[in-house]
């Protein structure tokens, strides 16, 4: 196979059936998105958001293009933005993992890194996202650049109801449930916006932090935790609840052990993401016997963590 460009290699990954974690009850399959050139589903939504605001013309080639991210949006655009002709800043809280940072700058981004509010190094929390949204809607709108605002954007949301979904659906449309972390919440609304609309008995169950559970309990009782990307403690702006079946929480502990296990058994080195959805996808499959095909996404690699 030939591509022409970059751009070309986002989108149509493999669905993998994880066979060190199934059994002859269940199938659970990993959307391996950590293969995309950024190295995580983000790639999808930053190249969406990019021709979107072009298209509407809201951005215009030569243009500055900010964004906060915890890492991986954030290598999603600098790559997307380069082959645009568009300069890129991410904006980053200082707690997300090193790794992460020098990958935006391989990329030939530049990265501006805001102070933590309640967060430390490997935890970012959603009051330090809110701070890093904050510098990063500044620093546009005094250098008249386009500020992305993932959360708030939804070609985020569109880049899976148009791309992922129908993939999913495409090589497995025999499947029970789909399974995804929260934390923009465009992954998990667009797929399962797209399924649902295929087939409603589809069951899509959310993911969330056992003790940043916002979504299914409505409160926090700690925003740290180690799924960098994921369970900010903020409902997403685009939430929608008729989407979610039901919602599982993952603790540290079993988060961590999952993610070590998809990769010192399964072969597939991922991040912490990655191990939380498999994990809940695991809960589910427990507490629902008759489901006989899960689908999960491995969001992005492991090579973005500090300690794995």
């Amino acid at each position: 196979m030939i591509v022409q460009n970059v751009l070309r290699l986002i989108g149509n990954t493999p669905l993998v059936r994880l066979d060190r974690i199934s059994d002859n009850k269940v199938n659970i399959y990993g959307k391996l998105e950590f293969m995309l050139p950024g190295g995580s589903v983000k790639d999808r939504s930053a190249y969406q958001v990019i021709q979107d605001a072009y298209q509407s013309k809201r951005l215009k080639e030569g243009q500055w293009v900010v964004e906060m991210t915890s890492g991986n949006m954030g290598a999603g655009l600098a790559l997307v933005c380069k082959q645009f002709g568009n300069p890129f800043i991410a904006v980053m809280p200082k707690g997300n993992s090193p790794e992460r940072i020098k990958i935006i700058r391989s990329l030939g981004a530049e990265v501006i890194l805001t102070d933590q509010v309640n967060g430390f190094q490997g935890q970012v929390t959603g009051k330090d996202i809110a701070y890093a949204m904050k510098v990063a809607e500044d620093y546009a709108a005094d250098h008249k650049g386009f500020y992305v605002d993932q959360f708030n954007n939804p070609s985020s949301l569109k880049a899976h109801f148009e791309t992922t979904g129908p993939e999913i659906w495409n090589d497995l449309p025999d499947l029970d449930a789909f399974v995804a972390s929260i934390g923009t919440g465009g992954t998990f609304l667009g797929i399962s916006k797209f399924l649902k609309s295929i087939n409603s008995k589809i069951k899509c169950i959310a993911v969330e932090p056992e003790n940043a559970a916002i979504l299914k309990t409505g409160e926090i009782k700690n925003p740290k935790h180690i799924i960098q990307g994921t369970g900010y403690g903020l409902i997403p702006p685009h939430w929608d609840q008729s989407l979610a079946d039901e919602i599982i929480t993952v603790a540290d502990p079993e988060v961590e052990q999952m993610t070590k296990k998809l990769c010192f058994e399964q072969g597939l080195y991922v991040g912490y993401s990655s191990g939380a959805n498999v994990m809940a996808a695991v809960k589910y499959a427990r507490a629902h016997v008759k489901a006989k095909n899960i689908v999960t996404i491995l969001c992005d690699t492991g090579y973005k963590y500090s300690n794995l």
